[in-house]
């Protein structure tokens, strides 16, 4: 008998987790620094010094009010957030919320291992995973003891044992029908939650919330919800389809119509390729294009190796060079070529992202530049799209 075939008694319902660990970057920097638990503690910044030890052997942190300079935070813990500060708020802003709060540099390095830990903790128990990135995933959980809510239960918390025998670090975890109320309801009961809901729980769970807690209602789309008078779910849940249309186009409109009512029939996706590869720096001073051209040159060609580097151990090459750079006045330009075959040459690049370079004004201050390469494809692939015979 085929799937079409079969009666919904005797299809099992999907279960779809959706795992993010709890102020993850936060909460690596604490298992070196126990000491700060639950004090409000920032993570992010430019050139923040690391902690230093006294001659007594006590811990010197320094503290957001003492910080100067740009830079945004990349996280903060929930003691932090209680005081208003939050990722990707400027460092500044977050001093005068919280001068006191505890303020430590980036490890990207020790996230990215975390980061690895956890997920081949979860692979061991619930191989089929889709990566959304450093610290959240989704998990299809359909068959594996799930067929009650109590087995369903006892999944998820082996799950979350594994991580945290793996890390040292909690997460939550929400389970529902499809991906799209598994990413709310991890969101539901942080942190070291769990969340299970079903369909039938839709207008008790679902519809209070505001509408930004669907993933995809970004804050121009919350904005003009809310202008027309939308800011719960359950409000969009009782839109026309044909209003919603009107106000967001045919394509989007659709898609608020589907998600206020929990639908989403989205698979897991185990694989992705990659579709570009870049690198980007933030000047601590804005930099003049005549006045520091010798240092932008060098930034330059360095961004250019890194993500020749980036390509070349990740096995892609590219045939789109582009360029992003952000002026003084916060303004920012792309530009990009397409050449006549794909690279991993840093060299190439170079040259490459240097024409794109002489059709961009550059009279005013710099703030960032950055370096794309896109359109990418194995050597393989791109031998084969070149007419030639892959290597036996």
């Amino acid at each position: 008998m085929s799937a079409a075939e079969k009666t919904p008694s005797q299809t099992s319902p999907r279960r779809i987790a959706h795992l993010d660990m709890d102020a993850f970057f936060a909460s690596v920097e604490l298992l070196q620094y126990p000491m700060l638990r639950g004090q409000p503690v920032a993570v992010g910044g430019r050139a923040v010094p690391p902690p230093t030890r006294a001659k007594d052997g006590r811990w010197q942190f320094m503290r957001l009010g003492d910080y100067t300079g740009r830079g945004v935070l990349t996280t903060a813990t929930y003691e932090g957030r209680a005081l208003g500060i939050h990722s990707g708020m400027g460092v500044m802003q977050a001093a005068r919320l919280a001068p006191n709060a505890f303020l430590l540099p980036a490890n990207f390095d020790a996230y990215r291992r975390a980061s690895q830990r956890f997920k081949a903790a979860v692979a061991s128990i619930a191989p089929q995973i889709e990566d959304r990135g450093i610290d959240e995933i989704y998990i299809d959980l359909t068959g594996l003891d799930t067929d009650t809510q109590g087995n369903t239960l006892a999944l998820v918390q082996r799950i979350k044992t594994a991580v945290t025998q793996a890390t040292g670090l909690s997460c939550s975890v929400g389970v529902a029908p499809n991906k799209l109320l598994a990413k709310i309801c991890s969101d539901l009961n942080k942190p070291d939650g769990i969340t299970l809901i079903t369909l039938d729980d839709i207008p008790t769970r679902l519809w209070p919330l505001p509408v930004r807690k669907i993933n995809g209602i970004g804050p121009r789309a919350g904005e003009k919800l809310a202008a027309l008078g939308i800011h719960q779910i359950g409000e969009l849940a009782q839109a026309e389809l044909i209003f919603l249309q009107r106000h967001f186009g045919r394509s989007y409109g659709y898609w608020l119509f589907e998600a206020a009512r929990g639908r989403d029939d989205s698979e897991i996706v185990t694989h992705r390729e990659p579709k570009s590869a870049s690198r980007e720096t933030t000047f601590e001073r804005d930099l003049h294009p005549r006045h520091d051209k010798a240092r932008l040159g060098e930034i330059f060609t360095a961004l250019c190796r890194r993500v020749a580097d980036d390509l070349n151990k990740k096995g892609y090459v590219g045939r789109t060079i582009g360029i992003k750079l952000r002026y003084a006045d916060f303004s920012t330009i792309t530009r990009d070529i397409t050449l006549p075959e794909p690279t991993s040459n840093a060299q190439t690049i170079r040259r490459a992202a240097g024409e794109c370079l002489r059709r961009v004004p550059l009279e005013q201050r710099l703030r960032l530049i950055g370096v794309r390469v896109g359109n990418l494809s194995t050597p393989q692939e791109a031998s084969v799209s070149q007419g030639q015979l892959p290597l036996a």
